[in-house]
C-alpha cells in the first residue's frame, strides 16, 4: 500500500473515531414496584407456574397450580387494597414505570374486580367431580393432553393415564397479568401490548375443552382470526395517532388534540392540522375495544366462542374481559379526547343502539343455553356504552359498578352450567332444562335469580346496574339512548322468564339430564354469585359510592 493511500486510511479512520460527539449514558428505567405490586404478583406466579409444570411431578401439579393460583390472585387483590388504603386512588393517583401505567382510582376498581372474579372463576377451572371417574381417576373440563389429536390413540392413553391440562392456571394467570395492566394502560404500545398479553392465553383456553374438542378447537380459530383482525385494526390506529401527535403517550396526544401543547415543532406543526389522522386513527383504535367488549358489528365472534369454549373458561373470559376492555375504553375517551366528545358520541350511540336490540332479539331466537347467554352478554354491552356514552363523572361511576355487578352473575350463571349434565357432558340444549326445577330446586332456584339479575328486576344487582347506567346517560343528554336500553331490557325480559318458565312449569323429561353435585368450589363460585347479586340489589348505595369514589382519572 503506498504512503499516500496509508494516510488517506489514518484520515478516514481519524473521521470516524473523532467525529463523534460524547453522549450521556443511557439512564436506569425508574419503577415503582409497589404500585406495581398486584400486577407483578401476578405475572411472577404465573412464570413460576411455567416452572412447575416443568419440574413438579405430574401427579402434584394440579393441587400446586391451583393453590399458586388462588394465592397468587389473592395476594395480589390485598395490594389493590394496601394501594387504594394508601391513597392511591385518589390524594396519591399519579403515573407509574416511566409513564407506561397509570395508577388512579378507576385502575384500581378495575383491577380489584377483575381479581376478584379471577379467584371465583378459577375455582371453576379447579373442579373436578362433575364428570364420572375415568380410569380410576378424577377427571376436569380440560382435555387429557391439549396437543394430541381428538379421537386419536394418543388421546385415548392421556385419559386412560390420568393426564390433565394443568398448564390453564398459569395461562389464566398470564391472562389476568394482562387485563390488570389494559385499564391502566396511559400509552397506546402499553395498550397493545397488554390487549396481546391477555388474549394469546385466552385463544389457547378456547381450545382445550375435554368433551367436544373439535367444536373447542373451532372457537379458538374463529376467536384467534377475529382477535388478528382486531389487533391490526388497534395497531394501526396507534400509528396513525402516533403519526398526528409525535407520541404514543396519552397526555401528550391530549394536549396535541386540544391545542395546549407547549412546545411545537414543524414537523407537529404539520400533523396537527389533519384531523384525518386523528379521526381515522382513534376510529381504529375504539374498533379494536369494540371487538374486545363484542359490540355490534364486532360482535360475530362471542356466541360460537362462547359456545364452544370450556364453560369455566367462558364464564371467566366472559366477565374479566369486558371488565378490562371497558376500562380501556372509557380511559381512551375520557382522558385522551375528551375534546372530541362531539365526533365520537354520535358514532358510539349508533353502536350502543345496535347493540342493545341485536343482542337482545337475536337472544330469542337461541337454544343452546350458552348462545343465549352469549348474546345476552352482547346486549349488556350495549347497555354499559350507554353509561360510557353519558361523558360525565355519573357516566365513569355506574359503568365502574355495572361491570363489578355484572361480572359476578355472569361467572355464577356459567358455574350453574357446568352442572346440569347427560351422558355426553354438559347438558346446554334448552330442552334439556324442562322440569329442572322438579328435578332439582336448588339449582334451578339460583340460576332462576342470575337470570332475573341479567334480566335487571328490582332486587337484583343488574337493576341496581341498569339504573345507574340509564340515569347517567339521560343527565348526559342521552335520553333517546335510555328509551332504547328500556325497550331492549323488556325484549331482554322475555327470553330469561321464558327459560325460568321451562324449569318450573314445564315437565322434565324422563331421559332428561342430571344435576351433578359439586365440590366445595363450584359450590364456592355460585354462593359467591348468588350473594354479591342480592346485596348489590338489595343494598347498592355503599358501593355505587365507592365508584363514585374510584371514578376520577389521572393525567
Amino acid at each position: 500500500m503506498s504512503a499516500t493511500a496509508v494516510h488517506a486510511a489514518a484520515a478516514v479512520h481519524n473521521l470516524w473515531t473523532t467525529a463523534a460527539e460524547p453522549v450521556d449514558k443511557i439512564g436506569a428505567p425508574t419503577i415503582e414496584y409497589t404500585q406495581l405490586a398486584p400486577t407483578l404478583i401476578v405475572v411472577g406466579a404465573a412464570v413460576l407456574g411455567v416452572l412447575l409444570e416443568a419440574f413438579v411431578p405430574r401427579r402434584a401439579r394440579y393441587h400446586a397450580q391451583v393453590f399458586l393460583t388462588v394465592v397468587a390472585l389473592a395476594a395480589a387483590f390485598a395490594a389493590v387494597i394496601g394501594l387504594a388504603a394508601g391513597g392511591y386512588g385518589s390524594t396519591k393517583a399519579g403515573i407509574a414505570a416511566m409513564g407506561a401505567i397509570a395508577v388512579d382510582g378507576p385502575a384500581l376498581f378495575l383491577q380489584g374486580t377483575i381479581l376478584l372474579a379471577s379467584v371465583v372463576a378459577v375455582f371453576t377451572f379447579a373442579e373436578r367431580r362433575l364428570d364420572p371417574v375415568h380410569h380410576g381417576h378424577r377427571i376436569d373440563s380440560f382435555a387429557a393432553e391439549a396437543a394430541a389429536v381428538p379421537g386419536s390413540e394418543h388421546e385415548k392413553a392421556a385419559v386412560k393415564a390420568g393426564f390433565t391440562t394443568t398448564e390453564v392456571f398459569p395461562l389464566a394467570l398470564f391472562a389476568v397479568g394482562g387485563m390488570l395492566v389494559f385499564p391502566a394502560a396511559n400509552d397506546l404500545l402499553t395498550l397493545f401490548i397488554a390487549l396481546e398479553v391477555f388474549s394469546l392465553p385466552l385463544y389457547l383456553l378456547c381450545a382445550v375443552a375435554r368433551r367436544k374438542r373439535l367444536m373447542s378447537q373451532e372457537a379458538a380459530v374463529k376467536y384467534f382470526l377475529l382477535g388478528a383482525f382486531s389487533s391490526a385494526f388497534l395497531l394501526f390506529g396507534i400509528a396513525l395517532l402516533y403519526g398526528y401527535a409525535g407520541s404514543v403517550s396519552y397526555a401528550r396526544i391530549a394536549e396535541v388534540v386540544d391545542g395546549s401543547v407547549a412546545a411545537v415543532t414543524p414537523a407537529l406543526a404539520e400533523t396537527m392540522g389533519s384531523d384525518v389522522l386523528l379521526l381515522i386513527g382513534f376510529a381504529m383504535v375504539l374498533t379494536g375495544l369494540l371487538f374486545k367488549v363484542g359490540a355490534v358489528p364486532f360482535h360475530m365472534w362471542t356466541p360460537d366462542v362462547y359456545q364452544g369454549a370450556p364453560t369455566p373458561v367462558t364464564g371467566f373470559m366472559a366477565a374479566a374481559t369486558k371488565v378490562a376492555a371497558f376500562g380501556a375504553m372509557l380511559r381512551l375517551l375520557y382522558v385522551v379526547v375528551p375534546g372530541l366528545s362531539w365526533d365520537w358520541r354520535p358514532v358510539m350511540w349508533g353502536v350502543a343502539i345496535v347493540t342493545m336490540l341485536a343482542g337482545a332479539i337475536v337472544a330469542i331466537t337461541q337454544t343452546d343455553i350458552k348462545r343465549l347467554l352469549a348474546y345476552s352478554s352482547i346486549a349488556h354491552a350495549g347497555f354499559i356504552l350507554a353509561g360510557v356514552i353519558a361523558a360525565n363523572p355519573d357516566g365513569i361511576s355506574s359503568v365502574l359498578f355495572y361491570l363489578a355487578a355484572y361480572s359476578f352473575v355472569t361467572i355464577g350463571a356459567f358455574a350453574v352450567v357446568t352442572l346440569v349434565r347427560d351422558a355426553g357432558g354438559e347438558a346446554t340444549h334448552l330442552s334439556k332444562w324442562a322440569g329442572l326445577g322438579r328435578r332439582s330446586p336448588l339449582v334451578a332456584a339460583v340460576f332462576a335469580v342470575f337470570l332475573l339479575a341479567f334480566a335487571g328486576i328490582p332486587l337484583t344487582s343488574g337493576f341496581s346496574g341498569k339504573f345507574a347506567v340509564f340515569k347517567a346517560a339521560a343527565e348526559g343528554g342521552a335520553g333517546v339512548l335510555v328509551v332504547v336500553g328500556v325497550i331492549s331490557s323488556a325484549i331482554a325480559a322475555f327470553f330469561y322468564i321464558r327459560v325460568i318458565v321451562l324449569m318450573f312449569f314445564s315437565e322434565p323429561r324422563p331421559e332428561g339430564p342430571t344435576v351433578a353435585v359439586p365440590s366445595p368450589l363450584t359450590m364456592t363460585t355460585i354462593a359467591v354469585g348468588v350473594a354479591v347479586t342480592l346485596v348489590l340489589g338489595v343494598a347498592p348505595q355503599y358501593f355505587l359510592d365507592l365508584a363514585g369514589q374510584a371514578g376520577t382519572f389521572v393525567r
